[in-house]
């Protein structure tokens, strides 16, 4: 049977029954038994009465991101309602299981629950690097999603600020003080640090560090670049990555920090930003196209693209290097009141997951809730509307759209295209991989259109989408 791309966009419209009678097979893996091993009760202020027999089911596709234990099934209350969660696949056809919950990382279009069925909705968290996982930056491939947590300000439940653990983090005094600055820089410091061994990444940072180094003096510590070897404390890896405070009280003798990210999109940013701006360091910036947006201020960190050249930007962090009074400009953010930007104070203050924070649920459960409320919403919906279908309507399809991931192309780090050597590695791997990604993309699109349920028929789709391509249609 072949489904419309009409049918397509409004996945989870189908109806479900979560009683005992219905269509879907073959029946759960969880039995009855297996339900009364999970116990029944009612979180705080949780109006929910039904049993676990009567609640919707959430599949974690991704068991390893489970964010329960031990065991493989739980019951949530939620702020609203209740659901059965679970990472036992066998629930996959069940006719209780509403929406299925993928790990954008770990999400392989040859490995998708297949077929797709009316009644289920997708959802996604991916909060890591759009270089994880280039299909979801298409948009035949985040329109599969009915929900999304991801680190865009546009996502159904946003992740934009998980570096970041609290304001807190922002005002502590800085690691190492000025004056102590300068005297590390007269005894032969560098006015910049980069320290970086993820070489071969979709940003292409290498190669604009390369250019950059050649204007103004960088010590390089990690693999990428290397210049200058990490004493022998700090050799572990472990150490070097974390925030030891051996680890911090050295990169935090260094002015300036060489803050790119692997991978650019709008609202992804990493501990490359919050850290050196948490030691009382001046991040020097290229990730989210969008990062003036959630700075304390407007003079907080150096964005690389605000200048044409790395020699320009070269000539700036020199004459900033000799100016004590415009650098510490730069660091009035670690007075409160000198923090002007509203969003970053809001998005703080109104989101309801914490960093390191036990008072508040971690932004998995966190997500879990928000598919168990508005799952039961949908449900609830889709019952009014089969019972009464002129007084109550069906309700409106959600889906996903560009906004909720979207990252771009990638481009080199520096200079155009055109000037790269055709074997370069950067050049070879990364933009082949966005465009291959879009191919699986629209291949598994296929799969669900067509109502396919053998997940290893995608490249047969591929190619014939390639076809029909070449032929004009």
């Amino acid at each position: 049977t072949t489904i419309t791309a009409q049918e397509v966009c409004c996945w989870g419209q189908g109806p479900v029954d979560t009683g005992d009678s219905g269509v879907f097979q073959p029946q759960s893996a969880l039995t009855d038994m297996e339900f009364a091993s999970v116990s029944t009760y009612r979180g705080p202020g949780n109006p929910d009465p039904r049993p676990n027999n009567k609640l919707p089911i959430l599949l974690w596709w991704s068991s390893n991101l489970f964010p329960h234990f031990p065991g493989d099934t739980e019951r949530v209350d939620c702020a609203h309602s209740s659901c059965l969660v679970t990472s036992n696949r066998k629930v996959q056809l069940y006719r209780r299981t509403a929406s299925i919950i993928f790990y954008g990382t770990d999400f392989r279009a040859y490995e998708a629950p297949l077929p797709r069925l009316a009644h289920q909705t997708w959802a996604l968290f991916h909060e890591e690097s759009p270089m994880n996982n280039y299909l979801l930056s298409h948009s035949v491939g985040i329109r599969l999603f009915n929900y999304t947590a991801t680190f865009r300000r546009e996502s159904d439940y946003p992740l934009t600020l998980q570096w970041l653990p609290s304001l807190d983090y922002l005002l502590k005094a800085p690691a190492v003080p000025l004056q102590e600055k300068n005297r590390w820089r007269r005894a032969g410091l560098a006015p910049v640090l980069y320290m970086q061994s993820h070489c071969d990444v979709p940003s292409d940072r290498d190669r604009y560090v390369q250019e950059l180094i050649t204007f103004i003096e960088i010590d390089s510590y990690g693999k990428c670049l290397n210049n200058k070897p990490l004493p022998d404390y700090l050799e572990d890896t472990s150490t070097a990555t974390g925030e030891d405070r051996r680890f911090m009280s050295f990169v935090g003798r260094y002015k300036f920090h060489l803050a790119l990210e692997n991978g650019l999109c709008p609202d992804y940013m990493t501990e490359k930003l919050w850290r050196p701006m948490h030691q009382g360091c001046v991040p020097i910036y290229r990730g989210s196209s969008s990062v003036a947006d959630w700075l304390p201020n407007n003079h907080s960190a150096i964005l690389i693209d605000d200048f044409p050249s790395p020699r320009d930007l070269a000539e700036f962090i020199k004459t900033l290097d000799q100016d004590d009074a415009e650098y510490s400009h730069y660091l009035e953010y670690k007075t409160p009141s000198k923090i002007t930007n509203l969003r970053l104070l809001e998005g703080l203050e109104s989101r309801e997951w914490g960093v390191n924070d036990m008072s508040k649920p971690n932004y998995l459960n966190g997500f879990e809730c928000f598919v168990c409320d508005r799952e039961n919403e949908r449900l609830a919906a889709v019952k009014a509307h089969r019972k009464n279908p002129q007084q109550n309507l069906l309700p409106q399809p959600k889906m996903a759209n560009s906004s909720h991931m979207g990252c771009p192309l990638p481009s080199p780090g520096y200079g155009p295209v055109e000037s790269i050597d055709p074997n370069d590695g950067w050049l070879q791997m990364w933009p082949q991989d966005y465009w291959q990604s879009l191919d699986q993309a629209e291949g598994l699109e296929s799969l669900v259109r067509h109502n396919v349920s053998d997940p290893s028929l995608l490249w047969q789709h591929i190619q014939s989408i390639a076809v029909r391509r070449a032929r004009g249609r």
